[in-house]
């Protein structure tokens, strides 16, 4: 910015440039007639040539000379009007000046006012930016955090879910196991009874009589084949378990969805309570690439929630769970006639955490979880329910065409 402002004592000098000068001066020489000079105020020459005896007129501006209009050969008159003229073109000069150095500092300030500004907003950026790093690194440790309990909640969800199904499974193996120690406890005395004839065979049929052995042979048969049966029923129920958990088996296989559904049955069937029962209606379906391990979760999950909705109805009931295949692709069905739902029950019924239960019942991700699981399998499930008349969970997955 020029350092030229409204206080500042200026020179003739500083007002005519050489342009100026080789403009005006010869004009002004032929108007006077005769030689002319301007000078500066330290009369320093600044056009024309200076005789000794020139004749000098002062250049008043702003109250004060500022030069010198100087002629050696002309009328005091003269020289007046000249050195008149160039007062008034220096003061269009001046005036001139003065405006354009108003507009270069009114623009100096307003461009310092920019760098002011934009350095301001740079600051304030930089706040910003620091603050919405932090806030980011926040969230992310808050996104981890919830991420993490979630999967705490969904392991609690699972163990819950193993802990009703090992309760139900030990109920299931004890009844066997109590009358198949029971009877290996008769046949032992029945063993000592044996015993006890080979020490007596001298008394022949009169000792066989005594001891009752012939009933001893028939009841002893029997025992062993119930005992053989007890055995082959936990045989399957330890094969039903195995298949629901999917042990020694790829994580990805091609399989049949009806398997999967008559294993979660098998399971439910064993913690049914009185009064409610369980129907299974399976048409042959078309092998799926699925994880047969989480379709048995799923499965066993809605099956189980069926059979709770029952019971919160108070009332004898029936799940119903029906397959079918059509030319889009597999089609399950489970209904129940329990308790059913509201419409915005239904609505929030596969958001995380949101349960109809008592608190400490249930953690809200049982369908949660199942949704997760069918849209692994690039399913869908949807939900058809009324209030006191049921609930019906339609699962669909597509096959490959």
């Amino acid at each position: 910015m020029s350092d030229l402002g409204f206080d500042h004592e200026w020179r003739l000098g500083e007002l005519l440039d050489n342009a100026s000068l080789t403009r005006i001066g010869p004009d002004m020489a032929e108007l006077l007639g005769g030689e002319l000079a301007i000078l500066d105020f330290d009369e320093r020459l600044l056009w024309g040539a200076l005789a000794p005896s020139a004749r000098r007129q002062p250049v008043v501006l702003e109250l004060e000379p500022i030069g010198f209009v100087a002629g050696e050969a002309v009328e005091p008159a003269a020289l007046a009007a000249a050195t008149r003229l160039l007062t008034a073109l220096l003061r269009a000069e001046l005036r001139f000046k003065m405006a354009s150095t108003l507009h270069l500092e009114a623009v100096a300030e307003d461009f310092e006012s920019l760098k002011r500004e934009h350095a301001r907003l740079l600051e304030s950026e930089g706040r910003y930016r620091k603050l919405s790093e932090e806030l980011e690194a926040r969230v992310k440790a808050q996104v981890a955090v919830l991420e993490e309990r979630q999967q705490m909640l969904y392991e609690a969800e699972k163990l819950a879910s193993v802990g009703q199904l090992a309760a139900g499974m030990a109920h299931e193996i004890n009844n066997p196991l109590g009358f198949i120690r029971s009877n290996l406890g008769t046949f032992k005395t029945y063993l000592g009874r044996l015993a006890e004839f080979g020490g007596r065979l001298a008394e022949g049929e009169a000792a066989w009589k005594a001891l009752d052995l012939e009933f001893v042979l028939e009841d002893g048969e029997d025992l062993l084949t119930d005992t053989a049966k007890g055995i082959d029923r936990i045989a399957r129920i330890v094969a039903d378990l195995k298949s629901f958990s999917n042990i020694d088996r790829a994580s990805e296989e091609f399989a049949d969805i009806n398997n999967c559904l008559r294993h979660a049955a098998s399971i439910i069937e064993t913690q049914l309570p009185p009064g409610i029962n369980l129907k299974l209606d399976l048409l042959p379906l078309p092998g799926l690439v699925c994880l047969p391990g989480h379709l048995n979760q799923l499965f066993f999950s809605l099956m189980r929630n069926a059979v709770l909705a029952i019971q919160d109805a108070g009332r004898p009931g029936l799940v119903r769970v029906s397959s079918l295949a059509d030319d889009d692709g597999i089609r399950i069905a489970i209904h129940d006639d329990g308790i059913g739902m509201t419409a915005e029950q239904r609505d929030k019924a596969f958001q995380p955490f949101y349960t109809t239960r008592p608190v400490g019942a249930g953690a809200g991700l049982g369908l949660a979880t199942a949704r997760n699981i069918v849209l692994a399998h690039s399913g869908r499930i949807d939900l058809d329910s009324t209030p006191d008349v049921g609930t019906t969970v339609s699962i669909f997955f597509p096959t490959p065409k």
